[in-house]
């Protein structure tokens, strides 16, 4: 086992730091679209004016300004699918550096879009910028636990989805009306990102490749030792956790095929949990009100709402340093089951006060409160959790391709329900968070009976565990029944 207290160094801290620069651009790229929506739109139209003498109809500037949406999820759907490749070929920290580039191009078509008349630039922005997204969120958490101690890792891994939050924030307040949104300055705000994206590229390559790789993909032990000492400090920690990487390199395999992750018998249990808490974290309500809240409000009669959703940014922001606090003190398991069960209860309200709210206006207040409630039962836990979880349930050679997985059910079910939660709302009315509802309960109930608890645990520990657990009832420290 690790030991208990580990040093925090400047280079681990700058590791970090420097590594979640990337989701802050994910953030922001998801927050600065909604505001200005219209703004972009009449560009669209006057480009397409420019064109062709004539107005856009309106089923097409509808259908274009959606796809102008989505298509940043899609492209990260796609991009997951490079995660692999990269991480083992080039290493986590260089794949960082590799696919931040495509947010520097992406930026860069966005920004051209408008002195060049081209709706289509803007389009093909997003879509690259959608395939950074895809493969930074599964190397960031990748490279983040890596690094970590024991002790510290889900901290840590949290600190990706900050970063996230405070991106989005960033982005709301950059596209309002006041601020940037406007017809003169919108392409500026689009390019914003270039400034994370410098920074990642001036502290990173000076912070070390991940221990774990250079060991036990590499077989680069000097290398990785130097790496530990930058990251650890002068400590016996060091000789520990290598001593922990070489005796999970003598359990694993070299390689690993993506069939042989699919049926491989000890990955089956570790591979069921993270579809159902990913599946149940993107299908919980919490995207449907990020997407459309400023509509919701609307719709509830409040003369600002785009500032009301400035309060929702504020508060996912806020639950994710709350979950940053207790990540390491209530460990990941209660942290799911507590917020999968106040999802489950914030939808139960919302399908309630939502059906009555045309016969008591006075309850948009409390919409309000039950709408900010859900984004911090969200954030608290199956938030941030549900983008590190794999890369603590499986060993080092099943990692990437797990956070591959990991990557594709999120984007997937964010692209899903940008699409789907329009239609759905129309056909189902408020209805539509019982669906939620049904997906949260989902997930609490699977996480009690088969999540064991990963704090403070070593990762050839959790992996042993799983590797045992091929028919074998086990009992995690806690008491809970691992595997029924």
């Amino acid at each position: 086992m690790a030991s208990k207290e580990s040093q925090m160094t400047a280079t681990l801290l700058t590791s970090i730091l420097a590594a979640v620069f990337g989701s802050l651009q994910i953030g922001y790229h998801t927050g600065n679209v909604n505001a200005p929506a219209r703004i972009i739109e009449e560009f669209f139209n006057h480009t397409w004016w420019s064109r062709h003498n004539q107005s856009m109809p309106d089923h097409s500037l509808t259908f274009l300004w959606s796809l102008s949406v989505s298509i940043k999820d899609f492209g990260a759907l796609l991009g997951s699918l490079g995660v692999k490749c990269l991480a083992d070929t080039y290493g986590r920290r260089n794949s960082i550096l590799i696919v931040n580039a495509l947010s520097v191009v992406g930026a860069c078509l966005m920004f051209a879009s408008k002195a060049n008349e081209s709706f289509e630039m803007l389009i093909v922005g997003r879509l690259v910028f959608g395939l950074f997204c895809g493969l930074v969120m599964s190397l960031n958490p990748l490279y983040i636990q890596e690094v970590s101690p024991t002790n510290l890792r889900g901290a840590f891994a949290t600190l990706n989805q900050v970063s996230f939050a405070t991106g989005i924030l960033l982005g709301m307040v950059a596209g309002l009306e006041t601020v940037l949104g406007t017809k003169e300055l919108w392409a500026m705000m689009l390019s914003l990102s270039l400034i994370p994206a410098l920074l990642q590229y001036l502290a990173l390559p000076f912070c070390p490749e991940s221990p774990r790789y250079l060991l036990i993909n590499r077989g680069q032990e000097s290398q990785a030792e130097t790496a530990l000492w930058r990251l650890r400090g002068p400590s016996d920690e060091v000789f520990t956790e290598l001593e922990e990487m070489k005796q999970e390199a003598a359990h694993t395999q070299s390689a690993l095929t993506v069939k042989e992750f699919f049926t491989k018998r000890s990955y089956r249990q570790p591979i069921i949990i993270v579809l159902i808490v990913n599946l149940g974290s993107q299908l919980s309500g919490f995207n449907a009100i990020i997407n459309y809240s400023t509509k919701m409000f609307d719709k509830a009669n409040f003369d600002e709402a785009k500032y009301l959703t400035l309060g929702v940014g504020a508060v996912n922001v806020a639950f994710t340093l709350v979950a940053f606090f207790l990540m390491e003190r209530a460990g990941r398991r209660k942290l799911l089951l507590t917020g999968f069960l106040c999802l489950a209860v914030c939808n139960l309200s919302m399908t309630v006060i939502d059906s009555v709210l045309f016969l008591v206006p006075e309850l948009r207040s409390l919409q309000v409160l039950v709408v900010f409630f859900l984004i911090s039962a969200y954030e608290v836990g199956p938030g941030p959790i549900s983008w590190f979880i794999a890369a603590e349930l499986f060993d080092q050679p099943a990692r990437p391709i797990a956070m591959a997985f990991t990557s594709m059910l999120n984007w997937g079910g964010k692209f899903m329900l940008a699409l789907l939660f329009p239609p759905l709302l129309k056909l189902c009315g408020p209805y539509v968070y019982l669906l939620f509802m049904t997906m949260a309960l989902a997930a609490f109930s699977f996480t009690w009976r088969r999540l064991p608890e990963t704090k403070g645990r070593t990762f050839d520990d959790i992996a042993a565990e799983f590797r045992e657990a091929e028919g074998i009832p086990l009992h995690i420290k806690t008491g809970f029944n691992t595997f029924p």
